[in-house]
């Protein structure tokens, strides 16, 4: 096994696209996202992060297959689903770098590249420069729900050692379909920040 993490900053993640819309599918699955993926809408999710020129892609291979990936792109490059909850609070939009999401497959957790995911953007928006911090959001699931796996442990307590805090009325909504049903539904996502420290 011969696993290697590399950075590709806007376009230069173009030949690695469709490997990750295959990840995100395979990832999203599971719970607590319960995502029934469609590669088309994968391939124009990444595309469009891809042409953000201050964008990341953090990709983990073994040898040339992709394992694992993580996001990230300036709040402004985003959807404008994400920008409502700072503009709510007076964030300026122009200050956040945003992370998107962070998969991994299942046999390769716990090796410490999560950790990594999270160092490489961080990294990355400091180069940057003029971002005051970052961000990501989290979707949310009731504590009861039924569909909640024995062995599903949530990412707070990790988050929180990487020194984000939980906000507690910030929140968007994102639609996308659940494995077994036939339409999409809406699903709130709860955001976490973090001051970008030098």
């Amino acid at each position: 096994m011969s696993l290697r993490v590399i950075t590709c900053v806007g376009e230069a993640v173009a030949p690695y696209v469709d490997d990750l819309a295959r990840l995100r599918i395979e990832v999203f699955r599971d719970y607590p996202y319960l995502y029934d993926g469609d590669d088309t809408y994968e391939r124009r999710y990444l595309e469009a992060y891809a042409g953000s020129p201050r964008s990341v892609f953090v990709l983990a291979l073994d040898g040339t297959r992709v394992i694992g990936a993580s996001t990230g792109i300036p709040l402004a490059d985003d959807g404008a689903a994400f920008h409502q909850p700072f503009l709510a609070k007076g964030i300026a939009l122009d200050s956040v770098y945003y992370f998107g999401e962070s998969v991994l497959q299942r046999d390769y957790r716990g090796r410490g590249l999560g950790h990594r995911f999270f160092d490489e953007r961080e990294a990355h928006a400091r180069r940057l420069s003029g971002f005051a911090m970052t961000a990501f959001c989290a979707v949310e699931r009731e504590d009861d729900d039924p569909r909640c796996p024995g062995d599903y442990r949530p990412n707070d307590a990790f988050w929180r050692k990487r020194g984000y805090e939980r906000q507690e009325s910030m929140f968007c909504t994102l639609a996308w379909t659940e494995w077994g049903d036939a339409a999409q539904s809406e699903h709130r996502l709860r955001f976490w920040l973090r001051p970008l420290v030098a």
